[in-house]
This record gives structure tokens, sequence and C-alpha cells, in this order.
């Protein structure tokens, strides 16, 4: 289930002090740097985030700059006694469904259940699957194939199901502060997020069971 999360300045972003939320509350009353410290603060996850929702690094970086465009723009709106994260997750999720909407892109489980069809190696959790970056051009063969079979799995999602999905485990998040955050009732949040995680479960199996056909294939193509 998600868990609660503070909005502490993080350990591999900048060395500023200052939570995310007093960065926005400088940043609006001009400091302007303090914007640049948030970029870099949130920028690793948040692309991993948005390239697992829309399976294009070109198409997260627009949106991760569309998201920050966003956040300059309604930065006065921002209540600073809530916390930064979910509200910069939730417009990034926004500006990624406006791109799968322009572009007509339609395409009993908990989130440490393990995944495999029944029978196989079960060892591995829905998590441990997205805890894979997105592959550097120099990443080990293993971890970008597997890598690239989560995305697969990912895709078969419906865009409702991968957001909700995507934005639980990377903010980690309360089943009440999804639920604000998304504008829906405590009930659909836990319906959804239960179809969600199952639906990927489904998804792992199908693509799966489809590298080893065609492994299979190629290597009786290769003693013919």
């Amino acid at each position: 289930m998600p868990s609660e999360s503070s909005d502490l300045p993080a350990a591999n972003g900048s060395a500023d002090p200052r939570t995310d939320e007093q960065l926005l509350g400088d940043y609006r009353t001009g400091d302007s740097p303090a914007l640049r410290v948030l970029i870099e603060r949130h920028q690793a996850d948040l692309l991993r985030f948005l390239t697992r929702l829309l399976g294009s690094r070109a198409a997260a970086e627009d949106a991760f700059q569309d998201t920050f465009l966003q956040i300059h723009i309604s930065a006065d709106t921002f209540d600073t006694s809530r916390r930064f994260r979910p509200w910069l997750f939730t417009i990034a999720a926004n500006k990624a469904r406006d791109q799968l909407r322009k572009n007509s892109r339609q395409r009993a489980v908990t989130l440490s259940a393990p995944v495999g069809a029944a029978g196989s190696d079960r060892t591995q959790s829905f998590v441990d699957l997205l805890e894979i970056d997105v592959p550097s051009p120099d990443a080990a063969l293993d971890q970008e194939e597997l890598s690239r079979q989560v995305q697969a799995a990912i895709d078969k999602l419906s865009p409702t199901l991968r957001e909700i999905l995507l934005l639980a485990y990377f903010q980690k998040l309360s089943y009440a502060q999804i639920a604000d955050d998304l504008d829906i009732p405590l009930g659909t949040v836990k319906s959804r997020l239960h179809a969600a995680v199952a639906s990927f479960a489904r998804n792992w199996d199908i693509v799966q069971r489809a590298e080893k056909t065609g492994l299979n294939e190629d290597r009786a193509g290769d003693s013919a």
C-alpha cells in the first residue's frame, strides 16, 4: 500500500536545505534560482515517471518542460501549507494526459505481490520491476531488455490505470492523499489501483510468454 512521505530535500538533488514548499514560497517572492533548485531536485524521478507513463523519453522531456512552465504560471495559487510533490506529479500527469489525448494514443493484488505466470519463478515484485531506471545508452543489455519489457506491460494499461499506478508508486501516497490529489472518491482509488496492479501482473505474464515464444522461434530457426 502506498505510504506517507515527506518533502525533505532530495538526497540526490540540490544541497539547498529548504523544503520544496519553502523554495516555491521564495520563488513567488522573487527568488528566481529557487525554481532551478526545484527542477534539479525532482528531475530524475519526474522524468522516470513521465517516461513510464508516456513510453517515450522525448515525449517525457516535453511533458517535463510543460510541467515546470505550469508550475511557474500557477505558483501563486499553490497553498504552501500543503505538500509540493503531489501537486507537481499531478500537474505532470495532467500534461502527460494532454499528450496522450493529442496523439490519440490509447493503449486481490498489492504493489509488493510477486509477478509471473503460475509455476514460474515469482521472486520479482511489481515494485522491484518499477525500480529499474530508464536505461542509459551504455546500460547493460539485460537491464535494458528488462526495462523494455516493463514498459511493454505498462503500455498495455489504459491511461487511467497507468496514471494512478505510477502516481501511487512514485509518490508513495496514502489512498486518502491520492483521492485528494485526483479529486476522486477513496473507494475509487482503492478499486482503480487494485485493478491497475492486477492488470500489470497479467500484462507482465503476456509479455514474458511472448518473449519466450520469440526466443524459442529464434533458436529453432538457428538450428534449422
